[in-house]
């Protein structure tokens, strides 16, 4: 790792990827949001024939011909996007498809034609299909550096309209808000930000590098400033790890590894996230059918009570399969979740209510026939038409809602089936 940090080249290289990851990563949120991420994808492999087309014109591998002319050819093709889309029946997704397609086989077939070309200033020019980080300069890291920072204030100073575009365009169009122009602007430094990041990925990695950064971000947090930082962090450490593996293996690309690492924070973060992550819904499914499952199990012994309103007399399983549907295997885990909870005891070969189960079946038996109640009263829907939908209901709510339930209907005491509504004493 010493090595690494006393290598001027590895320096350079590492300030080089860090800083065009973590710009097209900003510039990438707001693609995200706006679901274009296959159009990041579509001009990420068109800027290959402007590449070409730029080093023909300059004779040489100069980045910033290079970089102008891809960004040149990024926007032809969002230009062709756009009119195959105003003025044919084809829709975005085929446009892109397209457009993609069309450019990145021209600029193969360029790309070729030049190899061919007997032209000893075009050896490496191919490496822009996979990126070829470790050539970068002195000079490169200062043109990334300028096309970070152009980028960082474009989206500082339009944060607001960017956002509003990204998640509201209609209403931005209602207030009158210029859409045509930010959308202008968003396109043209989605390009910038391509342009910039192909010499360390390639144009055929380039979208991954513009949009994992920011999908990774989404699974944390629900605030776009936080969204930004967290993506722009993601592509910064991918871009140190990339570079590190490159330098201390040299036979590993740079840019493929960037890849990998953005790819591995992504799954994890998939995974892990604690909100929307895959084993936080899971767990959150898990818990939601238990209480789901427990409520029924006390809604069950209120109803099997009620003939002769004595609640606590015990019930068996069987007495309970009686009246509801349940798998013997989910009932038995049900009374045992409710036994631990003290909502029911153990009585023989049965079980009975609780203090606490008897009120907790009692709110949910009210809660129930409440919403029945209500779907009946406010929105008209026929008595044998409310089950199904406060079966639906009665499980989520909060008991501010429930209060505000009850005086909303008045306290009532029948519900539509002219059932008892239980409150208690």
């Amino acid at each position: 790792m010493s090595n690494f940090w006393n290598d001027p080249n590895a320096i350079i290289v590492l300030l080089g990827t860090v800083l065009l990851s973590m710009g097209a990563a900003v510039v990438g949120n707001f693609t995200f949001l706006r679901k274009r991420a296959l159009v990041g994808d579509a001009v990420a492999h068109s800027v290959l024939p402007g590449i070409c087309v730029a080093f023909l014109i300059s004779g040489s591998k100069d980045p910033i011909w290079l970089m102008l002319g891809a960004v040149i050819a990024g926007w032809i093709s969002l230009l062709v996007m756009d009119f195959i889309i105003r003025k044919t029946r084809l829709k975005a997704d085929t446009a892109t498809g397209l457009v993609l397609s069309v450019f990145f086989g021209l600029g193969i077939f360029m790309l070729t034609s030049i190899q061919h070309s007997g032209n000893a200033s075009q050896t490496g020019l191919d490496k822009f299909l996979f990126g070829n980080a470790a050539s970068m300069m002195e000079r490169d890291v200062y043109i990334f550096a300028g096309t970070a920072v152009i980028l960082l204030i474009l989206t500082l100073v339009f944060y607001r309209p960017f956002r509003l575009v990204s998640f509201n365009r209609e209403f931005a169009e209602s207030i009158g808000m210029p859409v045509w122009f930010y959308e202008f602007l968003l396109s043209t430094m989605t390009v910038l930000a391509v342009a910039s990041g192909i010499q360390a990925v390639g144009v055929v990695l380039m979208a991954a590098l513009l949009i994992t950064p920011a999908a990774a971000g989404r699974y944390w947090t629900d605030k776009l400033p936080i969204m930004m930082l967290l993506s722009a962090l993601f592509a910064g450490i991918s871009a140190w790890g990339g570079t590190w593996v490159s330098f201390a293996v040299p036979s590993m690309p740079t840019g493929p590894w960037i890849i990998m690492f953005l790819s591995i924070i992504a799954i994890t973060s998939i995974l892990i996230a604690p909100q929307r992550g895959i084993v936080a819904r899971n767990r959150l499914r898990r818990r939601n059918e238990s209480k789901i499952l427990r409520e029924n199990i006390l809604k069950t012994f209120y109803y099997l009570g009620q003939a002769n309103r004595d609640f606590k007399i015990p019930r068996t399983a069987q007495d309970l399969l009686e009246i509801r549907g349940f798998s013997v295997k989910e009932l038995q885990l049900g009374l045992r979740l409710e036994s631990k909870i003290g909502n029911l005891v153990r009585n023989g070969n049965g079980w009975a209510l609780s203090d606490e189960g008897l009120a907790e079946s009692f709110r949910i038996v009210r809660l129930h026939r409440l919403w029945e109640m209500y779907l009946n009263k406010r929105l008209h829907l026929k008595p044998d038409h409310v089950h199904q939908g406060a079966e639906a209901i009665e499980h989520v709510i909060t008991p501010e809602l429930e209060k505000l339930l009850e005086e909303e209907l008045g306290h009532p005491t029948l519900d539509p089936h002219q059932s008892e509504i239980p409150y208690l004493p």
